[in-house]
């Protein structure tokens, strides 16, 4: 509760533009009073009267906060134009305490309100602060399928209070039901906010219209609110689990593969990036949908890896895209004769993107794939084409912009920022050195 009263507190600084980075350093100062909690890994503690926070909400309310800061920073032109940054705040920090209290509310109800809630401001984010014409339609298809989806869950949490008489997440694990109604309609709010694919059309449409804040934050935190919400309420559907979800399973690996496949069809960079979101999110259902120690820690781990990551890769396609005004690969060719140093953090994001070592989604993926095919060898084939074209779409992102024959008008464009380069480095440090807090991460199963 104090975290949440000191978010909701730093409200009144954005209501002065002066403050603008008053703010970012409210937020860094609250990630690193977070970050010293005291955390008994296999309970909730640090309870209130309905708040309470286990290792999952943990890693994922960090998260939120550090990805958060970092949009702050990356949205520098706004400050620099004073195009309506005092609103632009008042949306981050509302959109940030939606998040804190999605993750650590212990209510079922709460949990949904506020799940919901987080879809006000990042539609705001993209009809306000987008780039083309084409944001309004990206909006209105992130919220017609969330919409779409989420009043099924409602009356699924409606059922499951009927029938329990308590709405307490940690109390779930002591009922099992077997119906096969409430297993879709609750499962399913959670698959096109993840996305699985065939439910996955909004994300690179909401993607590639928002601006970097907002791709940020799409792929940071709202990607995870499907798999934070899987987590939670797998536990309800166990025997059910075990003749349904290998459908999905089926669908989240052929998915992957196919959208790896599209992934080398792109031709604008901020498509290319949220497509790959969509083939690691496969993985992350599959893992959860196993139903085993393996498959929900390494979903956990590769959740808060790929937001560090993908949101990286944003803000260096945004880096691209300020000197240059396109997103084309065509245009964004032979940066390394301008941007050297640029150069070296796409290839340390790419490589990390493609599950090298020491990041961590390698840990995420090495523990999918072990889950996996535990589960059935036949995925394996499946796992091997992911793994494989993962590699292929991240070395042609990275050959396209980085050599070639650079375009003529590109003389005039200036050299990196070191907010720029600070912004980056904030992405990957996390990312490659929380691999030496596995422990915490994968024994709390």
């Amino acid at each position: 509760m104090k975290f949440f009263f000191m978010i909701m507190f730093i409200i009144p600084l954005c209501l002065n533009h002066m403050l603008f980075w008053m703010v970012q350093m409210s937020l860094f100062m609250l990630m690193f009073l977070f970050m010293n909690l005291s955390l008994n890994i296999m309970n909730y503690c640090n309870l209130s009267y309905m708040l309470g926070c286990d290792m999952i909400s943990f890693g994922l309310i960090m998260l939120s906060i550090w990805i958060c800061s970092l949009m702050i920073m990356a949205s520098e032109k706004l400050y620099k134009y004073n195009f309506y940054i005092c609103l632009f705040l008042f949306n981050i920090i509302f959109l940030m305490m939606m998040l804190y209290m999605t993750f650590s509310t212990m209510n079922l109800f709460m949990f949904y309100l506020f799940f919901e809630g987080s879809l006000i401001p990042t539609l705001m984010l993209i009809i306000g602060w987008g780039y083309q014409p084409e944001r309004i339609q990206a909006g209105l298809y992130l919220l017609f399928y969330t919409l779409f989806v989420s009043l099924p869950l409602l009356l699924g949490i409606f059922y499951i209070f009927n029938d329990m008489n308590c709405m307490m997440i940690y109390f779930l694990k002591f009922y099992n039901y077997n119906l096969y109604l409430l297993y879709f309609t609750m499962l399913m709010a959670f698959l096109v906010k993840m996305p699985m694919y065939f439910v996955h059309l909004w994300l690179p449409k909401a993607h590639v219209e928002a601006p970097v804040s907002g791709s940020m934050i799409l792929a940071g935190i709202m990607l995870k609110l499907g798999g934070y919400g899987l987590l939670r309420i797998m536990i309800l559907f166990q025997s059910i689990s075990l003749k349904l979800n290998y459908t999905l399973i089926v669908i989240s690996m052929m998915g992957g593969f196919f959208i790896s496949l599209k992934c080398l069809c792109q031709v604008d960079m901020k498509s290319l990036i949220a497509y790959s979101s969509v083939a690691h999110m496969g993985l992350v259902i599959g893992g959860i949908m196993t139903m085993n120690n393996w498959g929900f820690m390494g979903s956990y781990v590769l959740m808060i890896g790929h937001g560090l990551c993908s949101s990286g890769l944003f803000c260096l396609a945004n880096i691209n895209y300020e000197r240059l005004y396109s997103r084309s690969l065509l245009l964004n060719k032979g940066m390394m004769n301008f941007m050297p140093s640029l150069s070296l953090w796409w290839f340390l994001l790419l490589s990390a993107a493609m599950a090298a070592p020491p990041s961590l989604n390698l840990v995420g993926e090495i523990s999918l794939i072990n889950s996996l095919i535990s589960w059935s060898w036949l995925t394996m084939i499946m796992l091997m084409l992911i793994s494989f074209f993962s590699a292929v779409y991240s070395l042609y992102l990275y050959s396209y912009t980085q050599h070639g024959k650079y375009n003529m008008g590109m003389y005039s464009i200036y050299s990196g920022l070191s907010r720029e380069y600070l912004l980056l480095m904030l992405h990957w440090l996390p990312l490659n050195l929380l691999i030496l807090k596995i422990d915490c991460f994968m024994i709390w199963f």
